[in-house]
């Protein structure tokens, strides 16, 4: 750890500091659906759908997903298709796959009692420090360091932390800021008000100094670098993929479907038949045998697409020509995973939210 840090750490009243920070978060805190109590489980749930993802787009989704599976046993019990379904449009679903799957061993292991021990919860899957950090501290109130990068920015600012927040070894340095500044008596409001200061004071662009209910113990603001602060390494680009994905109808009215793998990205979801763009041959001809290759299915495709869309990962974007298909046979034995489905049937099941874009204007266009 360096020395300044070591100093300023020294220097901050961590009594003082901690009853600015939560007088300030009972004042200010914003009504949540998780925070309506302290059941672990709802914090767990809540927790594991924020990661990646906006505090108002969860909602909508959360209260959604509570009103399905209320307790641990209704998901651990649920079957993984609706599971999915409740998760379609949040994207990461390895994050509810994982999320099932503790919530089973919960029930089998556990007795339906959520571990309140570091290093059962820290066991489960899906289940890392920031995530037990903050089921420990919110359900129990138990001084564990919540760490995420909300967190981060505001304590980087705060002790004059110049690591990097992107690599993972700087996060052991803030873990230590936390445990030293945590506030035994309540840890649960300690750590939701470092992360709710993050989301709405100290922002990563011209935060709000002015407002900040711990302004006086800010190194940064003392300094005015507030703006240098966190130091962050930029992602390296995204790679693009060029995808071609197509609409085909048979003569009952159904349409094509296909379910992902098992594992990798987007698992278990269902898409419409799509191929990566070779570029050696017009897109109309790749599709058109990749149908008959792929699904036995004789086609004749548009020349040019009807809808075109980027869908962006944390890893690459798929850049997507989307086409419409002709059936000229009536041949449609398809294998294992594809399916005809009717227009009620892919209501229901769960498709990537790039999937349920293009199936939404489809039948606009209709």
């Amino acid at each position: 750890m360096n020395k300044n840090f070591d100093q300023q750490l020294l220097k901050v009243n961590k009594y003082s500091f901690q009853k600015d920070l939560i007088e300030w978060f009972e004042n200010e805190m914003r009504e949540l659906p998780w925070r309506q109590n302290q059941d672990p489980y709802r914090v767990w749930v809540s927790e594991i759908m924020l990661q990646q993802t906006r505090v108002d787009t969860v909602i909508p989704f959360y209260n959604r997903f509570m009103e399905l599976f209320p307790t641990i046993e209704t998901l651990a019990y649920a079957p993984e298709e609706k599971v999915l379904k409740a998760w379609e449009g949040l994207g990461y679903y390895s994050r509810a796959r994982n999320l099932q799957s503790a919530v089973r061993e919960v029930h089998e292991q556990y007795g339906g009692t959520v571990p309140n021990t570091p290093k059962e919860i820290s066991s489960l899957k899906g289940v890392g420090p920031y995530t037990a950090g903050a089921i420990l501290s919110i359900a129990y109130g138990i001084p564990e360091p919540a760490v995420d990068g909300n967190v981060m920015r505001v304590l980087s600012r705060v002790l004059g932390i110049w690591d990097d927040i992107s690599k993972a070894s700087s996060r052991k340095i803030f873990e230590e800021a936390v445990r030293h500044l945590i506030a035994e008596h309540n840890p649960s409001y300690f750590n939701q008000a470092l992360m709710e200061l993050g989301a709405l004071i100290c922002s990563p662009t011209s935060p709000s100094c002015l407002l900040c209910p711990v302004n006086e113990h800010c190194l940064a603001f003392a300094e005015g670098i507030q703006s240098e602060l966190p130091v962050k390494t930029r992602k390296k680009s995204t790679k693009m993929i060029d995808i071609l994905t197509v609409i085909v109808q048979n003569q009952e009215g159904e349409w094509l479907v296909n379910q992902r793998p098992s594992h990798g990205l987007l698992a278990n979801l269902w898409e419409f038949p799509n191929l990566e763009d070779q570029q050696n041959a017009p897109t109309s001809v790749q599709i058109q045998e990749f149908l008959k290759v792929d699904f036995g299915l004789e086609a004749i495709v548009q020349k040019e697409p009807w809808m075109k869309q980027d869908h962006v990962f944390s890893h690459l974007t798929w850049k997507m020509l989307v086409f419409t298909a002709d059936l000229n046979t009536q041949e449609t034995n398809l294998y294992q995973r594809a399916a005809w489905k009717t227009e009620q049937e892919i209501e229901e099941i769960a498709l990537p939210v790039s999937h349920r874009k293009i199936w939404r204007q489809h039948l606009l266009n209709k």
